[in-house]
């Protein structure tokens, strides 16, 4: 049962040459591997898509469909979103992605683009909260005047039905009204 192949000897004998040199000299440095700076996230960090499901989990689940949150960069599972979110903003993690945890420097001209930006950003924001304001008032003006509609109708269906019934008591001899016991047909209660 072989399983290396002649190639793998090559390589092995020059790894350990290179280990033997460093051993021999240690004052030179490691070959330090050159990392991108840290930037931001371009994607959404999925924390509830499995929010309240309910899973069964045996020996053979593979591990990114087990309980818990699975990091496929790291190839970890992690149990809860905190842990989870402080693993992938964490060194191993952002080691594993090829970055470093330093971050890039800003410039002046940078800041000030920046700060031009969140101005915009805000006066946009409070003169969409104007226009909110006015729709806001309008539709309680409307409302107001639903009410009024409605109130209004309330008391014409009311003088309808007092009208309707001074008729109807007009009719009744209120002699014969008075013999039988009642002042009216079908008055009020």
């Amino acid at each position: 049962y072989q399983r290396r192949v002649r190639g793998d000897k090559e390589e092995y004998e020059q790894k350990a040459a290179e280990r033997i040199y460093a051993e021999e000299n240690p004052g030179l440095p490691e070959v330090k591997v050159k990392r991108e700076l840290l930037r931001a996230r371009d994607h959404k960090v999925d924390l509830d898509s499995r929010l309240g499901k309910t899973m069964v989990v045996t020996k053979e689940t593979p591990s990114a469909l087990q309980g818990g949150y699975y990091c496929n960069v790291c190839d970890c599972v992690v149990k809860d979103s905190i842990n989870y979110l402080d693993h992938i903003n964490g060194k191993k993690h952002q080691r594993n992605l090829g970055m470093s945890m330093k971050v890039e420097r800003s410039t002046l001209d940078q800041v000030r683009s920046r700060f031009e930006k969140n101005k915009r950003k805000k006066e946009e924001e409070q003169k969409n909260q104007a226009e909110d304001y006015d729709l806001e008032v309008r539709a309680m003006e409307r409302q107001e005047e639903e009410d009024r509609q409605r109130q209004a109708k309330k008391q014409r269906r009311k003088e309808r039905k007092r009208a309707e019934e001074e008729e109807a008591a007009g009719d009744v001899d209120p002699e014969l009204a008075a013999v039988m016991g009642f002042g009216g047909f079908g008055g009020g209660k």
